[in-house]
């Protein structure tokens, strides 16, 4: 049986994800099956792209309403955590609505463009077992160009500009606007708390 399933929402990074998670020790599937993705002991929703293409994938896989009820650990990823609020601004398009709020465009500036790409720093609020052993200031990669203002349900953020969510959680659903999979040891250490969460 699988440690995790990741839901095949057509993004770029499903490869690398799973290579990330094998390299902890995880069995890790990708799925588009909605039985086996609500059996999973966790689910991944990951992406790349276009909030409009992935919820249309979605709903076509009947997705749409069986992720936000969802009671097992799951972390949204990039894409994947802005598709666990209510709307995007990109299309525009509703969302899963796991989370209140509308994920807006970022606003470029000379010295900021969109995307928001590379190497950023996180700040921590309130403790949180996905953050576990994860210091203050740590880096992770960022490539969005859309992104989710800091609520209550903010546990990081980080600065382009002006304060973005970098994780969020909300009962049994995390998301990161980074990349964990791509963002060396601190990524790595993210997931292995992903792995752990009971």
């Amino acid at each position: 049986m699988s440690d995790v399933v990741i839901v095949d929402s057509g993004g770029a990074n499903l490869a690398s994800l799973q290579f990330a998670l094998e390299r902890l020790g995880a069995v890790a599937q990708v799925s588009s099956d909605a039985a086996q993705i609500a059996a999973a002991p966790r689910v991944i929703l990951p992406g790349v792209g276009c909030a409009q293409d992935a919820m249309r994938r979605l709903r076509a896989a009947g997705l749409a309403e069986r992720l936000p009820r969802l009671t097992q650990p799951v972390l949204g990823i990039c894409l994947g955590m802005q598709l666990l609020h209510r709307r995007s601004a990109e299309g525009p398009t509703e969302c899963l609505g796991v989370l209140p709020g509308t994920i807006e465009r970022l606003c470029a500036q000379p010295d900021r463009p969109v995307p928001h790409m590379g190497w950023n720093q996180l700040a921590l609020g309130a403790a949180d077992p996905l953050l576990e052993g994860i210091a203050p200031g740590e880096y992770m990669y960022f490539v969005h160009s859309y992104a989710a203002s800091s609520t209550e349900a903010t546990v990081a953020t980080t600065r382009y500009g002006v304060e973005l969510a970098a994780v969020i959680r909300r009962r049994n659903f995390w998301g990161t606007q980074f990349h964990p999979e791509r963002s060396g040891r601190a990524g790595a250490r993210l997931l292995a708390n992903f792995l752990a969460v009971a």
